[in-house]
């Protein structure tokens, strides 16, 4: 194999770990910074089973980083570009769409580019 194709191969992996729905509203939940898995079972208004499945999947693709205080298990974006990715294709996909205007002040926190 090139290393062209194993460089795609990869990039194709992380993308997968992106394509569901749950997940990008975990990294949604996390875009602001780190939160407990009872804190993001709440934002994504899922069952904690579920939530926990999909968090473990992300941790172990290196999505997510993970740390314990007490008996907490607290989770994170592990690279500001992962959210800053997520953005980008939500504010291209919405204007697609025209879902939502971008200068209309609606957009989800998630959806704002943040100043440089």
């Amino acid at each position: 194999m090139s290393e062209l194709d194993s460089l795609l191969e990869q990039v194709s992996g992380y993308f997968a770990v992106l394509s569901e729905p749950t997940r990008l509203k975990i990294i949604h939940a996390l875009c602001n910074g780190e939160k407990s898995v009872n804190d993001i079972v709440e934002a994504v208004d899922s069952t904690q089973s579920n939530i926990s499945r999909h968090l473990n999947l992300m941790y172990r693709a290196g999505v997510l980083q993970r740390r314990k205080e007490g008996t907490l298990v607290l989770y994170q974006v592990k690279e500001p570009t992962v959210v800053e990715l997520c953005r980008t294709v939500c504010v291209h996909v919405a204007a697609k769409l025209d879902a939502v205007p971008q200068d209309s002040g609606k957009l989800p926190d998630f959806f704002k580019q943040q100043a440089d």
